[in-house]
């Protein structure tokens, strides 16, 4: 069959045999390396990263029908949603997920997740995590207020700190960077008398240096935007996510990117 015949996926798995075919040929220990490898860091873990889910049509928007056939197919193809404390207690303690694990992620903490995306995981029974930006609740248009987060923490959505303001945290001083990362956590503890546990870097960036301080201010995890799944490897204050946005074809976007994030990783393409 001429190539130009071949549908998207059996082109993409193509060009990844053709990609793999001379490294398996000439290194087979070293693929047998690669196999035991991933073998010892256990199962991979999707966290999908959202921002906004409305009608806008913008890069970050997910239009609500199409998020509401995102949270149908992990329905209907055997993900179960889990929590930021089911993730941390897997690769530290060994402690046993459900199969095929996904973790649902929101950063910034707008409106809409409560207007749309909130009804939609409730229908299909699943967890989500919302990281929150405290100096914005219930100040700022179009972000949550302190009574919806607290109505949805009391149905299985985590509310976690995105910082205070939103800064770069790259760009603070370690003064002001601890005062980002202590007085968001100090906020949503006393709003919604819960522990908070996990941080999601604002705008994606972060250091060694700053994970360090982020670890000092009692957070167990931290969430980036690097692209990639989870697993044994992964360190808990730069943990890998795999983003979504709308896009010409969003659902078939949606496909691509967890159906093939592990071919790639198992290929040592995303994560060393």
């Amino acid at each position: 069959m001429p190539y130009k015949r071949l549908g998207w996926k059996k082109k993409i798995l193509l060009a990844c045999l053709l990609c793999i075919l001379p490294f398996m040929l000439s290194s087979p220990h070293s693929m047998t390396a690669k196999m035991l490898q991933d073998s010892a860091n256990g199962a991979k873990i999707l966290i999908l990263n959202y921002h906004k889910v409305d009608n806008m049509n913008i890069s970050l928007s997910v239009l609500p029908k199409d998020f509401d056939a995102q949270m149908a197919y992990l329905k209907e193809n055997g993900y179960h949603t889990i929590s930021p404390g089911e993730l941390y207690a897997s690769l530290t303690e060994g402690t046993e997920l459900p199969d095929k694990p996904v973790l649902i992620t929101f950063d910034d903490g707008y409106a809409d997740n409560y207007i749309y995306a909130y009804p939609i995981l409730q229908k299909y029974d699943f967890k989500g995590t919302i990281f929150v930006i405290t100096s914005f609740m219930g100040t700022q248009k179009n972000y949550l207020t302190w009574e919806q987060a607290r109505e949805m923490e009391a149905h299985g959505i985590s509310i976690e700190s995105h910082t205070v303001t939103h800064k770069s945290l790259t760009e603070l001083s370690d003064d002001q960077l601890r005062a980002e990362l202590v007085n968001s956590k100090k906020t949503i503890e006393e709003k919604l008398n819960k522990q908070v546990e996990f941080l999601a870097y604002p705008t994606g960036t972060y250091n060694l240096h700053i994970a360090q301080i982020v670890k000092e201010a009692g957070y167990k995890g931290a969430f980036t935007i690097k692209y990639g799944n989870v697993d044994k490897a992964s360190n808990m204050y730069a943990l890998e996510r795999v983003p979504v946005f709308h896009t010409e074809n969003t659902f078939k976007s949606f496909l691509e990117r967890i159906q093939y994030v592990p071919i790639f990783e198992r290929l040592g393409w995303i994560k060393s």
